[in-house]
């Protein structure tokens, strides 16, 4: 490089100006800062779609469960008792009042196997399942001295049992109990909303005397994506069995056993009454401060879910997206350090569009093909265009034979850290601790000061 000036020729202020502004190492470091804030827009609005995307898959979901059966919780069944009261307002005239006494069962026992169905909306993928349950147990006699209601306001003769379904579109065959192995044919909707707001009842006409009830009945259930159950039995068992091989098991309480395999799941519960805070008998809504629906009541159960969740992935995978930025325009500087050469920067914002072109590429992919398959594919490509691109603003095979490798480890290790979802952030901080020590290392004789200056060069 030619001496900026010479006793002969002396040198303007334009042209010291626009000496340092090529020169200027911070200068350089500040422009490339500038770029990676504006390369934030298009990353924060990858996110939003994705988002968005995510929102359409499960409008989706939403609109085959509604015609299916959405996520369904069984509660009961629980034998309940009309009492009146009878009062007397501030004028003397007497007042009646039904309520209801319910009582949970002494023994609760479901077994069930789960069959998956998955269908498809569009592009989404929806996960149905039908699920057919056993459910049997018993009652002892109720007692309602506990409870202060006088004996001659019970009315035993209009007693029901009701079984709680938060979707009663899922149900698929009439359902039948048996009570004292005698049939008895549900109907639709429970007379007291008191504990489940919908399910089925049953009139089932009781003696004072009556000491014991033993109850079975079977359902033919739809649902999508979770089956739950309520804990009403002084001991509730539940046994389910499924082809499905990603169960999560959800709710208050964990299974006590369970087995999965490749060919399914096998799962048992053992839910105590002292498991829970609600006693087995009480008036009125008892179980929660509100009926409004299921969502308050401790629960558990199984959830089927998709063996792979592209979107949480991309979600994630975009998360890093600056970091990558970061890191390739650091690349990028030092190239410019060591090997003396100038990129201009709009040639530093075409290769961050492109990096952020990669996670757009690995959205719409991923909706078609699987995840490592979408990544291989936007990776390989975006990889290829870069090389290529940078192959002319080096105007050297082997500096850009190198930056592609980096850039190819780069993608390997954000692959990586994606995959080991538990060890990503003790990997994510060795690699970036890697990474500061070769910088440092690189950088360790460079003169920040005259970075840019060829021997000669003076201002």
């Amino acid at each position: 490089m030619e001496p900026l000036s010479t006793p002969d020729q002396p040198v303007s202020l334009f042209d010291r100006v626009n000496y340092w502004i090529r020169t200027s190492t911070m200068l350089k470091i500040a422009v490339i800062g500038v770029l990676i804030l504006v390369l934030l827009i298009p990353t924060e609005m990858l996110q939003g779609l994705i988002r968005e995307r995510e929102s359409t898959r499960d409008e989706a979901i939403t609109e085959v469960s509604a015609k299916w059966g959405g996520q369904q919780v069984i509660g009961g069944p629980v034998l309940s008792v009309p009492y009146e009261v009878i009062s007397k307002d501030d004028k003397g005239v007497e007042q009646r009042q039904t309520l209801f006494a319910h009582f949970l069962p002494d023994d609760l026992q479901i077994n069930g196997n789960v069959q998956p169905e998955q269908r498809n909306r569009g592009i989404f993928v929806v996960m149905l399942y039908n699920t057919r349950l056993t459910i049997r147990g018993s009652f002892h006699k109720p007692s309602v001295a506990s409870l202060g209601i006088p004996p001659e306001a019970m009315q035993w003769d209009k007693a029901f049992l009701s079984l709680g379904i938060s979707d009663m579109k899922g149900i698929r065959d009439a359902i039948t109990f048996r009570i004292n192995k005698a049939p008895l044919s549900a109907e639709p909707g429970i007379p007291s909303n008191d504990l489940m707001p919908s399910g089925v009842s049953a009139s089932i006409p009781l003696r004072p005397d009556t000491t014991n009830l033993q109850f079975e009945t079977a359902i033919n259930l739809n649902g999508s994506t979770q089956l739950s159950f309520l804990p009403f039995g002084k001991e509730t068992h539940v046994t389910l069995q499924s082809p499905w091989s990603t169960p999560s098991f959800t709710g208050s309480f964990l299974p006590d056993q369970r087995r999965i395999s490749e060919k399914g799941f096998q799962a048992s519960w053992k839910v105590l009454q002292f498991n829970r805070n609600f006693p087995q008998q009480g008036v009125g809504n008892f179980l929660a401060k509100s009926i409004s629906g299921y969502d308050e009541l401790p629960s558990f159960g199984v959830k089927l879910l998709l063996p792979v969740d592209e979107y949480q992935k991309t979600m994630r995978s975009a998360k890093y997206g600056i970091l990558f930025v970061i890191l390739t325009f650091v690349s990028f500087f030092f190239v410019e350090i060591l090997d003396r050469r100038r990129i201009h920067p709009i040639q530093y914002l075409l290769v961050g569009f492109a990096i952020c072109l990669f996670y757009l590429l690995l959205l719409s992919i991923s909706e078609h093909l699987s995840f490592d398959g979408a990544y291989l594919i936007g990776s390989g490509l975006i990889l290829a265009l870069i090389t290529f691109y940078v192959r002319y603003v080096f105007q050297n095979l082997r500096l850009t034979a190198l930056f592609s490798v980096i850039l190819a480890l780069l993608y390997g290790f954000f692959y990586s850290l994606l995959q080991l979802e538990d060890y990503s952030l003790l990997l994510g901080s060795f690699g970036l601790l890697l990474i500061l020590g070769v910088i440092m290392y690189l950088t360790r004789h460079v003169n920040w000061y005259k970075a840019y200056e060829a021997e000669g060069v003076t201002a």
